[in-house]
């Protein structure tokens, strides 16, 4: 039975990807393991086909189309093979602000591509782009076409609300909700769209690499946040998962 939700994780980066599945499968946390590369698309549909709640996502990430936008065909052509996409998106920081013209041409193809499909998931980064990603979005991808998950989101409260009347859910982890002055910005997120996330191996628990069980100290973070129980905190993020799932 599903407890828990890990909407955004990184399964094929961890020492052992294969236990890294299982662990998150017996736990009964249901993840959304993203992919960076179409490449790595293969290996993670094989590895979470037999799993109860391990769900692999076809993604092109944004920080990587500088060197890898030639295989936003390969990415297409996998597309009909999954109903969950991630990660994609845009990225204006510094590092990567020289690719953005092409992020935002991948990103239109890729917004395009799912609409065309119908039915698909998207789990969406929108590092310092934020309004960009909801031009996009809002011209590309009606509601009804897809639905999008706003991974990490660090838009303003504007752009949040206007995520939301674009039909967009937001995945939250630990160390974002932790973050000092962020309060009122969380508080101000629809509570209907709201799910947790590690964004593991890249965030930690403690001293190690966080893992989608640890997305219980989201769920913490979360009801101190809110001002709920951590019981109610759980019932919440699980019903907008079902919520998500339905129409998707």
């Amino acid at each position: 039975m599903t407890n828990l939700v890990d909407f955004h994780c990184h399964l094929d980066l961890y020492p052992d990807f294969e236990r890294a599945v299982d662990r998150s499968d017996q736990a009964g946390v249901f993840t959304l393991t993203v992919t960076t590369t179409p490449k790595a698309w293969r290996r993670n549909a094989e590895v979470t086909a037999s799993t109860k709640h391990v769900r692999a996502a076809l993604g092109l990430h944004p920080q990587l189309v500088g060197e890898r936008a030639g295989e936003i065909g390969l990415w297409e052509k996998l597309l009909p093979e999954t109903r969950y996409v991630g990660e994609v998106g845009l990225d204006a920081g510094p590092r990567y602000y020289a690719s953005f013209d092409a992020q935002k041409k991948v990103f239109a193809h890729v917004l395009q591509a799912c609409a065309d499909a119908g039915g698909k998931i998207l789990s969406v980064h929108s590092v310092r782009s934020a309004k960009a990603v909801l031009d996009m979005v809002e011209a590309h991808l009606p509601s009804d076409r897809g639905r999008i998950v706003l991974h990490w989101f660090t838009g303003s409260a504007s752009d949040a609300r206007r995520a939301a009347d674009l039909g967009c859910y937001f995945s939250v982890n630990e160390q974002m909700l932790e973050r000092e002055g962020k309060a009122a910005f969380i508080r101000s997120l629809p509570r209907d769209r709201l799910l947790t996330e590690t964004d593991g191996p890249f965030t930690k628990a403690g001293s190690r690499a966080a893992e989608p069980i640890d997305a219980g100290r989201a769920v913490r973070a979360l009801s101190r946040l809110l001002d709920i129980t951590e019981a109610n905190a759980a019932i919440m993020v699980l019903a907008n998962l079902r919520a998500l799932l339905a129409e998707g």
